[in-house]
């Protein structure tokens, strides 16, 4: 989740009865490490970690999995040493993955979670194959828990995946718009503004992504606005202490600290991003979510 995921909302999530998400993501040690302290002094329940691949640094998995319940990686191929290297601290080892092959691969590797990604996911996507179908696939083999993600934002979606056999289900959409999200202001309200369909598949926002041009779900509003857009950059985001120039299609999305044209930048969403209606506590999000839900 990137810029959404503050300490405050992984803890209100776990607080709430759901297991929240860090994003490890283009963070330093020290910065990680003030972070998980911030989560631990906020809730007492489970949480975890995910790391992307590609931007992964050892040190920050050995940091993490001494204090997470949960490590997490995805966009890279499952790797028994990383799952070996969070299980010697004690914690669990997942993997996102996109598609069949992928799934086997995590499950060899001695992941403890599969969690299986559709097409219908808002931000970067692994695989091709829309969930419901994938998740059928990977339930006829997998001996460990899966969870489902994509496109999920209400508690019809949950029982859903819910009775075609998940462990869980993962939703990222709904929460941009909660009100401990670090999302800029701007894509909360152009999420609550969207609609059924008002998403696309594409691969124009990897300007500073490792691995160059791979899918991700956007809002079609930024896509268009980013076009638009007359210079090469769109604004500047905050690293560490310094402000980092994101050019035009850049892979980050922004943050309350972002500046310039936020309409232009990956507002990233899912195709279920019609239900987010307004900021709500993220207690409030996941007791509706589980609405029904037995």
């Amino acid at each position: 989740m990137g810029t959404v995921g503050t300490p405050e909302l992984v803890a209100a999530v776990s607080n709430a009865g759901g297991h929240g998400m860090f994003a490890a993501v283009m963070l330093r040690r020290d910065t990680l490490a003030e972070a998980i302290a911030r989560i631990k002094s906020l809730t007492q329940w489970p949480w975890g970690v995910n790391f992307l691949v590609p931007l992964l640094d050892q040190e920050c998995v050995d940091l993490v999995a001494t204090e997470a319940s949960l490590v997490e990686f995805s966009f890279g191929d499952p790797d028994a040493d990383l799952v070996r290297r969070v299980h010697d601290q004690d914690a669990l080892a997942s993997w996102q993955v996109g598609s069949v092959p992928e799934a086997r691969a995590a499950e060899r590797a001695g992941c403890d979670v599969i969690v299986v990604q559709g097409s219908e996911a808002g931000g970067r996507i692994r695989g091709e194959e829309m969930l419901l179908p994938l998740l059928s696939k990977v339930l006829d083999f997998a001996d460990v828990p899966v969870v489902a993600a994509g496109g999920i934002a209400s508690s019809a979606d949950v029982r859903a995946v819910l009775d075609a056999g998940a462990a869980g289900a993962r939703v990222g959409t709904r929460f941009i718009a909660a009100a401990e999200s670090g999302a800029h202001p701007t894509w909360v309200d152009a999420v609550i503004r969207a609609q059924v369909g008002d998403t696309v598949l594409t691969d124009r926002f990897s300007e500073l992504w490792p691995l160059g041009p791979t899918p991700h779900r956007v809002l079609k509003s930024c896509l268009e606005a980013a076009e638009r857009a007359p210079d090469n950059f769109v604004g500047a985001m905050p690293v560490g202490k310094r402000m980092v120039p994101l050019p035009r299609f850049a892979a980050p999305a922004p943050g309350r600290d972002t500046t310039g044209a936020i309409e232009a930048m990956a507002l990233y969403a899912g195709e279920g991003v019609g239900e987010v209606k307004a900021v709500e506590p993220a207690k409030d999000i996941v007791r509706t979510l589980c609405n029904g839900v037995s």
